[in-house]
């Protein structure tokens, strides 16, 4: 088909004397001829250069390698092959090329455009490539075993990545393989990341040249004597053979016992392909692998029938240490109990043994058998699966991973059901054994388990998800000795191991107080045992250091600061009972401020708020800079005076007394603040000892890696953009980064879990080697080369401090605590030690558990009486007229839960039109959240004060204006409350959003407007 001058189609002929011709070729012919006829075309040709290379994209992304080839095309503007080159750092090649082809066939054409991307394809080493675009094409044979061998070396990668990198590189060199580029590029990753990344690049550079490399790379690896790698290539036991895959065995096997062993046996069929199924072509290439769970190799198959015998991606062997196996002992008998090693030790890997040995066991006696492995936050799921589940057990057990950011399109019911281990987030569990509770096809049940392991287990307490879990467990345990009494059979239940490094004692200052903790915890987990390390065979103890400091000699940063609180406190009347800043201060504060928003006292309310910004500022002068704590307030207060400016001019936002007030307020001592802020002289002691203490950490060790804990998201930031300003950690190779909680609950913007994984996998690889982080990477998350721990005026408790820690893992790792100004951190730190040693004094004083049964029983009443308040407070009787809703800033009235509906069961809208008199639209540049239905880009504010109110909403193409009660007084019954901050507080269940209804009332709404208009 072509495209004629006049925008339609037509069909080019095809050559009956060409049966074998393929499309490309046909349209290549083509278009010789119509050149040689001198039909002026040039925006055809274009036209069909632009088809060509789409009809060879899937390939071309397969073979261009993007640093090669990009600098020498000229037509590509800087800024676009700027935005390639971060596309390949962050993707890898295949992604940037397709990004590097769009660029190239994006108009308008330079003259020459198609030649000068070949020529730049040849200059750059990428002939294959360069081939396919003149249609030099290999025969459909060359390119099938071609395919194949790629196919080959994706398979066995994880083996092939132990080859001497440096050996074969400096052969693959020489043979031509590699240019001299490359063999820089692939040394330079084998000194900065070793020798497997190393090999992993050599891999993917060689798999690019033309057919006949393979052959060529089978022959280094036997000159470098890498025989082992060179006999799973070839399939070859001591042949000296070169091998071909034309020389294939047949696939056929005639052994009977082979036969016999393998009953029960699945195939499985998977797909070996970087990228989806190529839209363009329909076509997706796949590599058939029959995998048993008998002792057969696998089978590597081809398009013609034949196969190759392969040998199968090697699966890692577990080995655990003496102490590793000693506390994994019970569990291997099938009993419940609780593995408590320090952060480092292999709990993890204790965890992988007794899953593989679980379902060795309950296959050899032909049972059930089904593990799940639960945690309790996102970027965990993906961390056990790729480090420890995935390489140990892949080959022999079906596993996969599932969590809020999975891509999975199944439901979670067929995920167990068709893998042998799933890893998730526990809450996606409680999901489903609440759905099969409540008797949905769609569910899952503990008797479909066999195996269940909680990871960080000492959250099984109280109100959280994993007590819920074990919660429905011990129910159904006590359930099941009724019925084997009345000699009917019992619930099958699962074996239960727990992990953790600390169980914590609960804020215990007594022993019996500590024992009836980890008691309760044992308890909801049924745990016969906790198993830990026998206190001798501890690792030596970190170096632990507690840096002091001393109070600033002159601080009028500070003094300005509370001379404006001072004058705050005076107009609102108000009278403080704590110091300036200090945690009390601020709980004082915000009690202040919802107790205002009930009695609906805008002047104390409004002051409280701003009391709350100047307090923050205070802490972030004694933790960062002082320039940080002014561009805090300065920024607050541009934003605030934001709100006051109406988008339309003509309508003008109040502002009262008070506010203006305090505007002018910040506005009278703004100046003096900046010239302040940028006075060194008055820095704080902590943040020089801080630099102190980095600066001797990086200049001390060969390969420094540490992590500084700080306390909140934005200081966390603010010291991240301080050290990277800091010539002087850049001297001594400093490369910082922060990672933050993805929750919504502070006004600092949340980091996703794609952008908290793709920060500590540069951390782990290298590329950062100082981690600036909140709480959110104490627990759980590996990071095992850190050599350095910093926590930076933090303290929280005996947990946390034993988290933290451990995550400095290497060998002669240090642990410093560095004091902040009204933070109490080495006090608190003195109590965590007494906690810790009580612990682990309570721990060995209680391995052995025979009285738990009471306290299980004592927590299931504790779980009915919670369940009972919880449907309680779940039966909304109250109507939804009971309810009015007023701003929290200026008390106006603004509606009542009648003119509220929901959406999804999630969203509260209110689409009612003298809602729609009340309120301004914002942009809000920092929202751009996409969602199935409906999308969000703006906020409503308040038209009289500014307050903002929510979300505007865009639902199947209407705008729905979103509510967040947080910023709005609830007055139910007459009685007002004023810190609901989530809307199942509210005991109101309100009407379903009727989508139809209201596009019909808004479309017979803009009707009547169109006649009047008329």
């Amino acid at each position: 088909i072509e495209k004629t001058h006049n925008g339609t189609l037509s069909v080019i002929d095809w050559l009956p004397q060409s049966p074998d011709l393929n499309v490309i070729e046909a349209m290549w012919d083509h278009l010789e001829r119509e050149q040689n006829k001198g039909v002026p075309m040039e925006s055809e040709t274009d036209e069909m250069r632009e088809c060509l290379i789409g009809c060879l994209r899937p390939r071309l992304k397969e073979l261009i390698v993007v640093d090669r080839v990009l600098d020498l095309i000229d037509f590509i503007e800087n800024e676009q092959k700027e935005r390639i080159r971060q596309k390949a750092r962050n993707d890898g090649d295949i992604s940037a090329a397709d990004y590097l082809i769009n660029a190239v066939v994006q108009k308008p054409h330079t003259p020459g455009w198609f030649t000068a991307f070949v020529d730049a394809l040849n200059n750059g080493g990428c002939n294959f490539a360069a081939d396919y675009m003149q249609l030099n094409l290999p025969t459909p044979e060359a390119e099938a075993e071609n395919e194949n061998c790629v196919r080959l070396i994706h398979l066995l990668i994880p083996s092939l990545a132990d080859m001497a990198t440096e050996t074969v590189c400096a052969h693959c060199f020489s043979e031509r393989l590699l240019t001299e580029d490359e063999r820089d590029r692939i040394t330079a990753e084998i000194v900065n990341r070793g020798r497997r990344s190393g090999a992993r690049e050599l891999l993917r550079r060689i798999i690019k040249c033309p057919p006949g490399w393979y052959s060529t790379f089978l022959q280094v690896l036997k000159d470098t004597e890498h025989h082992v790698l060179y006999n799973e290539l070839t399939g070859n036991e001591g042949s000296d053979k070169k091998p071909s895959l034309k020389d294939k065995p047949i696939a056929t096997r005639e052994s009977p016992t082979s036969a016999e062993s393998c009953d029960g046996t699945e195939s499985m069929e998977i797909t070996v392909n970087e990228q989806p199924m190529d839209q363009s072509t329909g076509h997706t290439e796949h590599v058939c692998l029959m995998s048993t769970f008998c002792d057969s190799e696998p089978l590597l198959s081809f398009a013609d029938g034949s196969a190759l015998e392969v040998a199968r991606s090697p699966e890692k062997e577990i080995t655990l240490r003496d102490y590793q196996m000693e506390v994994a002992g019970p569990a291997l008998e099938g009993k419940n109990i609780i593995v408590c090693l320090p952060t480092g030790s292999g709990k993890t890997r204790v965890a992988v043994y007794i899953t593989k040995e679980h379902l060795d066991r309950r296959k050899a006696e032909g049972k059930p058998r089904k593990v799940i492995v639960l945690v309790n936050k996102v970027p965990l799921v993906e961390q056990h699966y790729s480090a420890e589940f995935l390489p140990f057990l892949k080959n022999k057990y079906k596993v996969e991973r599932v969590s809020g950011d999975s891509q999975l399109k199944i439901s979670f019911t067929e995920i167990v059901k068709k893998n042998d281990i799933i890893i998730c987030t526990a809450q996606i569990l409680e999901n489903y054994l609440e759905r099969a509770n409540s008797g949905e096809d769609e569910g899952v049940n503990l008797s479909d388990l066999t195996l269940i392991i909680i990871d960080e287990c000492h959250h099984t307490q109280k109100g959280g998800v994993y007590n819920h879990i074990m919660m429905r467990y011990l129910k159904q345990k006590h359930k099941n000795k009724r019925l084997v009494k009345e000699q009917k059979e019992p619930v099958p239940l699962p074996q239960i191991l727990g992990l953790t490094a600390s169980p914590g004692v609960g804020g215990a200052t007594k022993m019996e107080k500590a024992e009836e903790h980890i008691l309760r915890i044992c308890a909801n987990l049924d745990a016969s045992r906790i198993m830990t390390r026998r206190q001798e065979e501890f690792k030596k103890e970190q170096r632990k250091i507690v840096v002091s400091v001393e109070d600033r000699r002159e601080d009028p940063f500070g003094d300005v600061i509370k001379k404006i609180m001072t004058a705050i406190h005076n107009h609102a009347e108000l009278t403080p009972t704590c110091d300036l800043g200090s945690q009390n201060y601020e709980q004082w504060v915000v009690q202040k401020e919802r107790q205002a928003a009930k009695d609906e006292n805008q002047k104390v309310r409004v002051c409280a708020e701003h009391l709350r910004q100047y307090s923050e500022s205070l802490n972030l002068c004694n933790t960062i800079r002082m320039q940080d704590a002014f561009s805090f307030l300065n920024k607050y207060y541009e934003e605030e005076m934001k709100k006051k400016t109406a988008p339309e001019e003509e309508h003008k936002i109040q502002i009262t007394d008070t506010e203006r007030f305090l505007f002018n307020l910040f506005k009278d001592n703004k100046k003096e603040l900046e010239t302040l802020a940028k006075n060194p002289e008055y820095e704080n002691d902590s943040l020089s000892k801080l630099r102190t203490k980095i600066l001797h950490e990086f200049s001390s060790r060969d390969e420094a890696r540490g992590i500084v804990f700080i306390k909140t998201r934005r200081s966390a930031i603010a010291l991240n953009q301080w050290i990277q300003e800091n010539s002087k950690f850049a001297d001594i190779g400093v490369k910082s980064a922060y990672v933050i909680g993805g929750g919504d609950q502070s006004v600092v913007k949340p980091m996703t879990s794609a952008e908290q994984k793709d920060v500590l996998k540069k951390f782990g690889n290298g590329q950062v080697n100082l981690l600036i982080a909140t709480t959110v990477a104490e627990e759980g998350l590996d990071i095992p080369a850190c050599n350095f721990v910093i926590r930076y005026g933090l303290v929280t408790n005996e947990i946390a401090m034993i988290q933290a820690q451990g995550r400095g893992r290497a060998e002669d790792s240090s642990y410093t605590l560095v004091e902040v100004k009204n933070s109490g951190v080495a006090e608190k730190e003195c109590v965590n030690e007494y906690r810790k040693n009580m612990m682990n004094k309570a721990i060995q004083k209680i391995k052995s558990l025979n009285q738990i049964t009471e306290f299980q029983i004592q927590a299931i009443m504790e779980e009915k009486v919670r369940m009972t308040k919880k449907k309680q407070k779940d039966i909304k009787n109250e109507s939804p007229s009971n309810v009015k809703f007023s701003c929290r800033s200026c008390s106006e009235p603004i509606c009542t839960g009648d003119d509220i509906q929901i959406i999804e069961n999630m969203h509260r809208v209110n689409v009612t039109p003298q809602f729609r008199k009340l309120y301004i639209q914002r942009e809000n540049t920092t929202l751009q959240e996409r969602l199935l239905d409906y999308e969000t880009n703006g906020f409503i504010a308040c038209k009289n004060c500014g307050q903002r109110w929510g979300s505007m909403m865009m639902y199947k193409g209407i705008e729905c204006p979103c509510l967040d009660v947080k910023n709005f007084v609830v007055n139910l019954n007459g009685k007002k409350i004023s810190k609901c901050t989530k809307w199942n507080e509210v005991p109101i269940k309100f009407s379903a959003f009727d989508y139809a209804e209201h596009a019909i009332n808004m479309t017979m709404s803009d009707n009547s407007d169109d006649d009047e208009t008329m």
